[in-house]
């Protein structure tokens, strides 16, 4: 990964787990957030493949939670830490929807993680494969339960629908967009 990526890959996995919270207790909260850090790594290397394209992202910068706050009815909130909401800004939007459509389909999760390992041995960056993203290919019971929110398709598709298109037609080029 992408040292550069770092930013991004936190802050759009808080903010998917702030959006859509594990209920459970803390085992739960870490289940789930590993799931979306898990989802926001693949699509963060997804969206930007190559060292050129992070720097680039360093330049313009992610821009930001504010369209994914006004979908999700979270535009009110306000940060409690000395930062307050500065993370935000950090937030990619097209890398959350793009999580959340590996979170509710697997059949795209497998696509995407895959597309990522053949991009890791072609830029000969560290592989991290399948095995590397269990949670979020082969989530068990638990993990299930503790990202319910976070991985049901319903609550999931305002942000989801917001970059699929964009997703399928990177994954599977040629094919129509399926509703």
């Amino acid at each position: 990964m992408h040292a550069d990526l770092s930013p991004v890959i936190a802050a759009t996995a808080q903010w998917l787990t702030r959006a859509y919270p594990a209920s459970g207790g803390a085992l739960a909260g870490a289940l789930c957030e590993v799931q979306a850090r898990q989802a926001v790594t693949v699509a963060a290397r997804l969206r930007y493949p190559t060292p050129m394209d992070v720097g680039l992202l360093d330049v313009t910068g992610p821009g930001g939670s504010a369209r994914l706050d006004r979908i999700t009815g979270a535009d009110g909130a306000t940060g409690t830490g000395p930062d307050g909401d500065a993370w935000r800004t950090w937030v990619d939007e097209v890398v959350a929807s793009w999580a959340a459509c590996l979170l509710t389909d697997p059949e795209l999760a497998a696509l995407a993680v895959a597309a990522v390992a053949d991009g890791e041995a072609v830029t000969g960056t560290p592989a991290g494969g399948p095995a590397g993203y269990r949670r979020l290919l082969a989530p068990d019971e638990g993990d299930r339960r503790a990202a319910a929110l976070l991985r049901h398709p319903d609550l999931a598709a305002p942000v989801a629908d917001l970059h699929r298109a964009h997703l399928i037609t990177l994954l599977r080029p040629g094919q129509a967009l399926v509703a």
